[in-house]
């Protein structure tokens, strides 16, 4: 079997898997979102009125879009305090049995802002830098609360479409519960166990010191009687070989984490090397769980905006949008890898004679996963908000680097992260029903709400704020000593080091091009303003929107309206989305990936 037969079977399983499982899924969190019976509110709704009882909410009480965006702020910035506390004064916490000490201010702000968002970005490594508390009380909670956030959100905007005359959007506090306690936890204990049968590890233990088969043989600074490094009169170091049999394995509770960080399409790893570690990705099975996981919420509530509008082909065509771009770029991206790198074909290392790399590109890759596997989870990790990753991204292809660069430059609506990828979908539905009213010189409706000035302020708004994030940030690192030191690779590659950067901070993705040394004070604080602005600025814009729109009466449907459920709005959805991705992105995209596959063929 060829590889392409290979990978586009494994694309057409893993798809209609994804869909198969999606579909009652998503009309199960219609139902418990809504308040609907059904036998999960049965269950969980003693529990749930007891968090209601201690926590002082009126669950019957609704809020203004104000409101609720009020709550949503508050509630997420007192998240970001409690893991920012958590961090500093971990020296002094339990459940720390390697003793780490505080983290740095200037990380435990990137680490705090990034968690509350959903981007789970990490300069740092996790098994050198924070202990079990802080992994499980705060950057797992965290995890879980972020991704209820962006679906407690996603539920207010289809409400201001389903609803008219309405002051109200729902309450915060209910969706924020509803989506913890009935949509991510059942599903991540089931996950977690599933992982931990498969190899993954989960336990509170202190790390392992083993005895390894072979010597490992490195070189250490020769130190001199005060215990400071000694130098040559070059001043460089001087060294002298030691040799060790023994290797500190890490432990700790990481199959609870790696559910949820794949299920709230979070990506921040208990390890350093990621989905990439066996102890948290042991298995192809495992691999293809994990990204069904990170995919079945986004795609799910495409089915739960069509349950709740009343009209089921109005999620059907959002989901196609997003898997026709989603199966298109993925494409592109396992080709690139199995070509691989013409340069080292003329190498003769293949001992092929042929322009095509022999075995494609297997550098950054895990064996057991391979090309087909380790391309696809690089576009699902990306194509949603997740972040998680089994491959190095920077060891891709400058066309293999570009598809999960341009899925995260896209909005990452492809389907997109848990309620995020829905609701800015939503947004570029509403671009596209003003840009064809335009054409038709008809005020444009959607879903039976006439789509005003108002709306396409504030969807605007949302569009713009992250490409505005992005590119600025990318800026001022290439125009700052700061931000170049942080480069490992100077030249397009470098270039596309920081913009990756700054695209997945603001994108609420994490994934990074591992050339870029991130952990210095600069990084930390300038991707955390762009993930906090970039995540919440957006969410603000999203809930005014459904604020104005759920206040609106019906308008009934006539000849001049434009039906939203066919081939021709499908083509327009997709036209806006391409259309602001490009022209936003195009100029920087050419100064990184495209240049950089240009200069490899014509090196050639």
């Amino acid at each position: 079997m060829s590889p392409g037969t290979l990978f586009f079977l494994m694309l057409a399983l893993f798809l209609g898997l994804t869909v198969l499982l999606a579909r009652p899924l998503g009309g199960y969190i219609a139902d418990v979102m809504e308040g609907r019976p059904c036998r999960a509110l049965r269950i969980g709704g003693r529990l749930e009125a007891v968090l209601y009882r201690y926590c002082g909410v009126e669950p019957a009480k609704e809020m203004s879009w104000q409101r609720y965006a009020i709550a949503m702020l508050l509630f997420n910035v007192l998240g970001a305090v409690v893991v920012y506390a958590l961090q500093r004064l971990q020296l002094h916490l339990p459940f720390n049995p390697q003793k780490f000490g505080a983290v740095s201010a200037d990380s435990a702000f990137n680490t705090a802002v990034s968690f509350t968002t959903n981007t789970n970005w990490q300069g740092y490594s996790g098994e050198t830098t924070m202990g079990y508390l802080v992994q499980m009380a705060g950057l797992t909670v965290q995890n879980f609360l972020s991704a209820a956030t962006g679906l407690a959100v996603a539920i207010a905007l289809v409400r201001g479409f389903a609803r008219h005359t309405a002051k109200t959007i729902g309450n915060f506090w209910v969706d924020l519960t509803r989506a913890t306690l009935y949509v991510l936890l059942p599903i991540s204990v089931v996950l977690a166990l599933v992982l931990a049968s498969q190899g993954v590890v989960q336990n509170l233990e202190p790390y392992k010191d083993v005895t390894t088969i072979e010597k490992t043989i490195y070189q250490n600074p020769k130190l001199d009687a005060a215990g400071n490094p000694i130098k040559d009169a070059s001043g460089n170091l001087v060294t002298e070989t030691a040799t060790t049999q023994t290797q500190t394995l890490p432990m700790g509770p990481m199959a609870s984490q790696e559910a949820i960080k794949e299920l709230g399409t979070n990506g921040g790893g208990f390890l350093n090397a990621n989905s990439a570690h066996p102890y948290e990705n042991p298995t192809p099975m495992t691999n293809f769980l994990e990204m069904l996981a990170i995919f079945v919420i986004p795609i799910a509530l495409t089915f739960t905006f069509g349950k709740m509008v009343g009209d089921a082909r109005q999620g059907w065509v959002i989901l196609a949008a997003m898997l026709i771009l989603f199966t298109g770029l993925v494409t592109v991206g396992f080709f690139s890898e199995q070509h691989g790198n013409p340069l080292i074909a003329q190498q003769g290392i293949d001992q092929v004679a042929s322009a095509t790399q022999a075995g494609g590109n297997m550098e950054g890759k895990e064996a057991r996963f391979g090309i087909a596997a380790s391309a696809l989870f690089a576009a699902v990790t990306t194509a949603t908000s997740c972040g998680a990753v089994n491959t190095m991204h920077d060891s891709l292809t400058p066309l293999g680097g570009f598809v999960p660069l341009f899925l995260i430059q896209l909005g990452e609506l492809a389907p997109g992260g848990v309620g995020t990828g829905l609701y800015t979908a939503l947004m570029f539905a509403i671009l596209g029903v003003f840009i064809a009213g335009l054409m038709i010189g008809r005020t444009p409706e959607y879903l039976g709400k006439k789509i005003e000035a108002l709306e396409m302020k504030l969807a605007s708004v949302f569009i713009l704020t992250t490409p505005f994030v992005v590119l600025i940030g990318t800026a001022i690192a290439v125009s700052t000593e700061a931000g170049r030191a942080g480069i490992a690779n100077p030249g397009a590659h470098g270039f596309t080091e920081i913009l990756y950067a700054f695209s997945s901070a603001a994108n609420n993705n994490g994934s990074a091009f591992a050339g870029l040394s991130a952990n210095t004070v600069f990084y930390n604080v300038a991707t955390g303003i762009a993930m906090f602005i970039a995540r919440f600025w957006p969410i603000v814009a999203a809930l005014g929107i459904a604020g104005s729109l759920a206040a609106k009466k019906r308008i009934p449907v006539s000849e001049g309206t434009m039906p939203t459920h066919g081939p021709l709005f499908l083509a327009v959805l997709l036209g806006s989305i391409l259309l602001i991705g490009v022209l936003t992105y195009v100029p920087a995209l050419a100064l990184g990936p495209v240049v950089e596959h240009f200069m490899m063929l014509a090196a050639r």
